[in-house]
């Protein structure tokens, strides 16, 4: 008979039970099974309790020593991870996976360490990131067929369709998993939940290689030089026309706009254009000039300086 009394043999259950990654291993090998749309997203909404987008702080402790304790073969609980154990862990972990090094687990960064299905996989476009936000710009006005200045289910479906079409995979994936695709997506990037993507939304979804206007150069530590601003100009003037205009301008915009916005839509990005280029008094033909994108890296650069310095 056992001498456990009800109450610890009910903790021990609830231990048991509380492991979510157990469920996602086989039983046999306690690898980790392909996960499809759905099972991801219940997976990131477990952990990412806040709803802030990132995994961290004490979720990431705790999604870690369920993700190590659930590959036993023994049901142990995820406390049998020690403090000092998942230190070393957390250290290791975030070395492979935490690729921008913010200390924290993002959707892209989850998608990259859990098995998933490959079409799914490739929606995330890991291999493929877009080279500029000009780019991004022609994408947005593509697939924004109602210029609503959003991206909804539909228009989102369309453009997962193309993203697939384009890997050669839309044969593989059927109408009913094409809607999974899009409803987990929109759950996923839409993060104040309104059932469609704004563009900073979208971003997410469809990141750039880089926002060059980051780099440490603009920063104000060091002088901006005429070869920093030629090398900016060439990124945006994409035709080589001269003159940054329509989605390359666009493009710039966003660009700049995420250095002080972090949620942004296609009106704040409008009031943003009027408000930056009433400031450099460019023509009515909207687009800018060399002289004119150099006023305004000035000016980025000045700004970031009297920042750093007002900071304590």
């Amino acid at each position: 008979m056992s001498s456990e009394s009800p109450s610890s043999a009910k903790k021990l259950n609830l231990e048991r039970a509380s492991n979510f990654m157990r469920q996602f291993r086989d039983p046999d090998s306690r690898e980790l099974k392909k996960l499809s749309a759905n099972q991801f997203m219940e997976v990131w909404s477990h952990y990412d309790g806040d709803g802030n987008g990132y995994i961290e702080g004490t979720e990431l402790d705790g999604f870690l020593r369920e993700f190590v304790s659930s590959a036993n073969f023994t049901d142990i609980s995820p406390d049998a991870v020690s403090d000092s154990m998942l230190v070393e862990l957390k250290a290791c972990f975030m070395e492979a996976y935490d690729d921008n090094q913010d200390g924290k687990i993002d959707i892209r960064e989850l998608a990259q360490l859990l098995p998933m299905e490959e079409n799914f996989l490739l929606l995330f476009r890991f291999d493929n990131p877009l080279e500029s936000s000009v780019e991004f710009m022609k994408i947005w006005r593509e697939y924004d067929t109602d210029g609503s200045g959003y991206i909804e289910a539909d228009e989102l479906k369309n453009f997962l369709r193309d993203l697939l079409k384009e890997a050669k995979k839309i044969n593989d994936v059927s109408e009913d998993k094409l809607i999974e695709y899009t409803d987990t997506m929109l759950q996923v990037f839409d993060s104040n939940k309104d059932g469609r993507l704004q563009l900073s939304e979208m971003a997410k979804l469809l990141p750039v290689k880089e926002n060059f206007l980051c780099r440490q150069v603009f920063k104000g530590a060091t002088k901006l030089t005429k070869d920093d601003i030629e090398r900016v100009f060439s990124l945006y003037d994409r035709d080589n026309n001269g003159s940054i205009e329509n989605e390359e301008l666009r493009g710039f915009l966003k660009d700049l706009l995420e250095l002080v916005k972090k949620d942004y839509d296609a009106q704040d990005l409008l009031e943003f254009e009027e408000t930056i280029l009433q400031g450099v008094e460019y023509s009515s033909e909207g687009k800018i000039s060399r002289k004119q994108l150099t006023m305004i890296l000035l000016a980025l650069a000045k700004h970031n300086q009297e920042e750093e310095v007002s900071t304590p």
